[in-house]
């Protein structure tokens, strides 16, 4: 445990950001998850709709820096790739 007050106060900034960063990661897998599931049932529509909404929380998580800009972008493709997969 830290002596020094900016120690401490670190100690308590770190917790309330991996709070934070747990929430988005959460929510940016919940939203893939969700595309796959559509993909698995065959609803390209139904799919394509929720991506709009997984890509826009991937591009937040990365925006935030809880995943890397190219890990954004791999997981995004794969999402395409299974939608397109669907015809």
């Amino acid at each position: 445990m830290p002596n020094i007050k900016s120690a401490k106060k670190r100690v308590k900034v770190s917790e309330t950001k991996n709070e934070q960063n747990k929430i988005v990661k959460s929510i940016m897998k919940t939203s893939i998850r969700k595309v796959k599931i559509a993909t698995e049932a065959g609803d390209k529509a139904l799919a394509t709709e929720l991506y709009k909404q997984a890509a826009a929380s991937i591009d937040k998580a990365a925006q935030a820096g809880v995943i890397h800009k190219n890990n954004a972008a791999n997981k995004k493709s794969g999402l395409v790739k299974r939608i397109n997969a669907i015809a």
